[in-house]
């Protein structure tokens, strides 16, 4: 399958890499190409420069996000979540007609205020805040913003390296949940999480459920730092 990973980052790569051991054909999205390749320096999270990951997998292609996305017969959305719906909305409209959208952004806020008026500090600084939260979700918004693509929200409530090689916890026995409006986009990304190695994908019904989802990054969070940083996994036990 032809499918376009839009971003760069180290969740971006995860997928990439894995999706290209899979046999697919993967074009990249970002911004401007040229800045991208020209970079030389770690992003803010530690990740070493696009051109690193680019020299190990020459079998890529990289261009813009409306370039990646009319390339793409599935497209992810790996867009950190503050930029996500703007840069969406510029991707001419047939690009992603008819699309099934994957979208995994959680929509921190990272610029924040000197003063938190309730810091939450954490090992890597004070936890940035999420907006939307509550009556609306990232999930939603980029729906709005491309009514003809089929969003749907995944793979939001692990990292990304986890996403991609779930038997690497507890021998792949969790779970992955699911959200959207459309039954048959839903199945699409079943269908790229069962080879990806998922046994127990939980479809939480319609979009709106993507609140809950990108909500539980800060228990996640939380649980992450209580583990020392050690990657983990949720199961849903059934009665």
């Amino acid at each position: 399958m032809k499918i376009a990973l839009l971003g760069t980052g180290a969740g971006a790569r995860a997928h990439v890499a894995k999706l290209l051991a899979l046999g697919h054909q993967v074009t990249v999205g970002t911004r401007d190409p040229e800045v991208t390749l020209a970079r030389t320096e770690p992003d803010m999270m530690g990740t070493p420069p696009f051109s690193t990951f680019l020299a190990k997998h020459p079998e890529l292609t990289l261009a813009t996000f409306a370039d990646a996305a009319a390339a793409g017969e599935l497209v992810i959305n790996g867009i950190d979540g503050i930029n996500a719906v703007r840069a969406l909305s510029a991707i001419p409209a047939e690009a992603l007609a008819g699309k099934v959208l994957m979208d995994y952004a959680v929509p921190y806020i990272y610029q924040q205020p000197d003063e938190v008026e309730h810091p939450w500090p954490t090992p890597w600084g004070v936890m940035p805040r999420m907006s939307p939260v509550d009556t609306d979700s990232l999930a939603e918004q980029i729906q709005r913003a491309v009514p003809d693509a089929k969003v749907v929200k995944a793979c939001v409530t692990q990292e990304q390296e986890t996403v991609v090689n779930p038997n690497e916890i507890g021998g792949g026995d969790h779970t992955i949940f699911i959200a959207g409006n459309h039954a048959d986009a839903k199945q699409t990304v079943a269908d790229l999480l069962n080879a990806y190695g998922w046994r127990d994908i939980l479809d939480l019904g319609e979009l709106p459920a993507a609140r809950g989802l990108e909500m539980y990054a800060h228990f996640h969070a939380a649980v992450h730092t209580a583990l020392g940083g050690e990657r983990f996994g949720v199961k849903i036990v059934r009665k």
